[in-house]
């Protein structure tokens, strides 16, 4: 069947691997990856597949109504798989605003927009709403989150995400708006923005940078290679039941200062250290503001459902993961300069 899906943030880390999987897999559907290219969004995360005849690329900002709307009505998408966030809780603690703009407002402009373009012609679409586990809030008394678990967000970032997510419910129960959501572990792979735990302990562990660590280090993630979250994204777009939700995780749980240590030792052995010369660089900081305890999803739903399930443990993802940094610098480089963002604005600037 012919498809004409839009993907949000598919110039992102997570979006960019899951638009690279439908372009390549499903050469029968369009495919637009619709991004703002704000900080973390880079064009040259999916140069392999830019020129592939099923792939568009459209800049626009979901929080202009206006824009998204005039999109729906010139392309006619029929799905959404909607990535585009502003994700990272410590830019949330310093500009709560920015989240609300984005992960609320954005959210309601893009169902406002599916809503109007499909009139009520509801077969056959879809609005995917992809969110995070951080909407639970923290465990600490063991167990995992399930699909049932109640909303208990700490931080404006994972606030904007719960909110995002009961909009996306309420407008299924009000206007019957066919919709999946699903809701991740954190994510490790190639091109994520540096300012993210692993890509950036990589990068400043190959420039003899110190590695920031908040509070002890006791801090508790589930933590999912991304090529893993994308096939999930896949599985729940394909064979997901309308209205439900699905928690993707890994089984994969590490302290931050163990899977700090983890990276350290891969590093070492790959630059030709001295084991433990990288673990000289951590250094303990002030813990962060409403810094949730643990983390760790229950993902039998999905495993149970929709036949998913994931392909690597973090020893193995972590090793695939620093070579890829290693051999790519130069994307380092122009990220962590910003030339590439520079080179967007000149680019876009007249259209």
């Amino acid at each position: 069947m012919n498809k004409k899906i839009l993907i949000t943030g598919g110039a992102g880390f997570i979006g960019s691997h899951v638009v690279r999987l439908f372009v390549n897999k499903y050469p029968d559907y369009q495919i637009y990856n619709l991004d703002k290219l704000t900080y973390a969004g880079n064009l040259k995360n999916i140069t392999d597949i830019e020129k592939k005849t099923n792939y568009h690329f459209l800049r626009a900002d979901i929080v202009d109504a206006i824009a998204i709307n005039n999109l729906f009505e010139e392309y006619q998408f029929d799905s959404v798989i909607h990535l585009a966030a502003e994700s990272h809780v410590d830019r949330s603690i310093t500009n709560p605003l920015d989240f609300v703009m984005t992960n609320v407002l954005g959210t309601v402009n893009l169902m406002n927009a599916a809503k109007d373009c499909w009139k009520g012609e509801m077969e056959g679409k879809l609005f995917y709403h992809v969110s995070t586990d951080e909407v639970y809030g923290s465990l600490h008394d063991g167990g995992f989150f399930l699909e049932t678990t109640p909303y208990d967000p700490q931080s404006p970032y994972s606030a904007s995400k719960a909110s995002s997510d009961h909009f996306v419910r309420a407008y299924h129960n009000t206007y019957k708006l066919p919709i999946v959501i699903s809701n991740c572990s954190n994510n490790y792979g190639p091109n994520q923005f540096p300012e993210k735990l692993i890509p950036l302990f990589i990068n400043n562990i190959r420039n003899n940078k110190p590695l920031p660590v908040y509070g002890k280090g006791e801090n508790v993630r589930d933590w999912l290679y991304v090529v893993d979250h994308a096939r999930a994204i896949d599985n729940v777009y394909h064979k997901g039941k309308i209205g439900e939700t699905y928690n993707i995780g890994g089984f994969n749980e590490w302290t931050n200062l163990d899977l700090i240590k983890v990276v350290c030792k891969a590093m070492d052995k790959k630059l030709g250290r001295l084991q433990g010369e990288s673990e000289k660089l951590i250094t303990y900081v002030t813990d962060r503001a409403g810094h949730d305890l643990r983390y760790a999803i229950d993902a039998h739903k999905i495993m149970n459902d929709l036949g998913w399930q994931p392909s690597l443990q973090f020893e193995e993802g972590i090793e695939k993961t620093i070579d890829w940094y290693l051999n790519n610098q130069q994307w380092m480089d122009e990220v962590t300069s910003g030339t590439y963002a520079k080179y967007y604005d000149s680019m876009y600037a007249s259209r």
